[in-house]
């Protein structure tokens, strides 16, 4: 297993990484295996423009049910949101990760 070194995010997201107030990334079980410590390039999902990089912090499973509103708060929105915008990438899913980072200024 190679040590991942890109991410993307939809661009709607970013200026919530930009300044800060996104602070962690829920992803499914295919984007589980960043390494903390470790930098990566982020970009547009939609059309791969690089915009940042991340330092990895951590990586965490959690089931959706498990979802709380300090995650959301992570996610600079409402646990609602958080849940509808989960289910709308990952329909029905359980099984989650969560991708803590920082901003490499």
């Amino acid at each position: 297993m190679t040590t991942p070194t890109t991410m993307t995010f939809f661009d709607r997201f970013e200026a919530d990484i930009l300044s800060g107030k996104k602070t962690i990334t829920i992803r499914d079980e295919s984007e589980k295996n960043y390494v903390p410590g470790t930098t990566v390039q982020v970009s547009t999902f939609e059309d791969g423009r690089e915009f940042c990089l991340l330092e990895i912090i951590s990586v965490s499973p959690i089931l959706f049910s498990e979802l709380s509103c300090f995650h959301a708060e992570q996610e600079n929105m409402t646990l609602a949101e958080l849940k509808s915008v989960i289910q709308d990438i990952y329909p029905g899913i359980q099984q989650l990760y969560v991708v803590s980072y920082k901003l490499v200024r």
